[in-house]
């Protein structure tokens, strides 16, 4: 296209050019090279009646011509290479789906659909994005993501997602009703498929699972467990936080295993004080276990040595059943603030 362009005003300027040296003003010749390129046929403004010009005037038109049509065919050709590029990926794209095999199927592409590609693919899991949205679609696509436009809640679109070959299907649209639908058109096309909706309104979790989803989060209630957290267990979150970080994540499914994350701190008076970790350790067959270790400093050491040395400042992390948590507090005279409904009482 810019080759042809280039041509193009080339073919114009050398017009000019031999017009001049005929002796024909610029303005003149600049007019004669417009009417005769284009077609116009408003008639020459001077008589073109030697020979030389006439065969001049007549390669003017021949290559004005072609010179143009090659500029028009470049853009109509960019035009609709684009439009076939993009069909082309599309089909590409569509079998590349049909190849997979147990991958997550994310329907919606917004703030948490885009948090939750990412995580996937940075754990190596192929996953297909679908979305309604061409613009969140695209930045799905920039991003590396297989994508299906059209309504999840429509069968046509979750078996174009590859929905028989998927392992699971986790529907974050920003709307209960919508991950409701969702989730009744996955379970009504495969019944054994994990679901793993989200939910904004706690009321909409048992609709949820009547539907058929398999797991139901609530981010909402989930971001305010964890704000109550870092006010109540600063020190757990911050170990978890770090942990996060190297790649553990001790915080997982706790609650579903029965344990709990508290905080030990070594007070003034503490037998604890310069003594080393193992001494904490021993008390590991009662039902506890030490994951981390917040200086009196502020620094965070998960997994700490045996022989690191407690000193007075330092909050100990433990995880243990709720009725260990206690003895261990008693045994060696560490003393917490808790809540006791709603009254705050010193334990030690």
């Amino acid at each position: 296209m810019l080759q042809g362009l280039a041509l193009f005003l080339a073919t114009c300027a050398i017009g000019v050019g031999g017009y001049v040296l005929a002796g024909w003003s610029l303005l003149d010749a600049t007019y004669m090279v417009i009417i005769t390129i284009f077609g116009v046929g408003y008639g020459e403004v001077r008589p073109v009646d030697e020979d030389g010009l006439r065969l001049f005037t007549s390669g003017l038109i021949v290559a004005g011509y072609a010179t143009a049509v090659y500029a028009v065919g470049g853009f109509v050709q960019f035009v609709a290479e684009g439009e076939i590029n993009r069909a082309l990926r599309a089909r590409r794209q569509g079998l590349d789906i049909k190849k997979m095999r147990d991958h997550v199927i994310v329907c919606g592409f917004g703030r948490v659909g885009a948090i939750l590609a990412q995580r996937l693919a940075d754990a190596q899991q192929e996953l297909v994005v679908v979305d309604q949205s061409a613009e969140r679609l695209e930045r799905a696509a920039a991003a590396g993501f297989a994508i299906v436009r059209g309504d999840a809640a429509e069968e046509d679109v979750l078996r174009s997602a590859g929905i028989d070959q998927a392992s699971r299907l986790a529907t974050v649209l920003p709307t209960d009703s919508a991950n409701v639908f969702v989730t009744l058109t996955a379970t009504g096309l495969r019944s054994d498929l994990p679901v793993i909706a989200r939910a904004e309104h706690p009321s909409s979790e048992s609709k949820l699972q009547r539907s058929g989803a398999t797991h139901v989060v609530l981010p909402t209630a989930i971001g305010a467990d964890r704000i109550a957290s870092l006010i109540v267990r600063p020190s757990a979150e911050s170990l978890l936080r770090h942990s996060s970080q190297t790649g553990l994540d001790l915080g997982q499914d706790l609650g579903q295993l029965g344990l709990r994350m508290e905080e030990l701190s070594i007070i003034p008076g503490s037998p604890l004080i310069d003594r080393p970790v193992r001494e904490i350790e021993i008390g590991g067959n009662h039902g506890f276990l030490i994951v981390g270790l917040r200086r009196a400093d502020g620094s965070v050491e998960v997994n700490p040595a045996e022989s690191v040395l407690l000193v007075e400042g330092d909050t100990v992390v433990v995880v243990g059943h709720a009725d260990d948590l206690p003895e261990l507090r008693r045994r060696y005279e560490t003393r917490r603030d808790v809540m006791y409904r709603g009254v705050r009482v010193q334990s030690g």
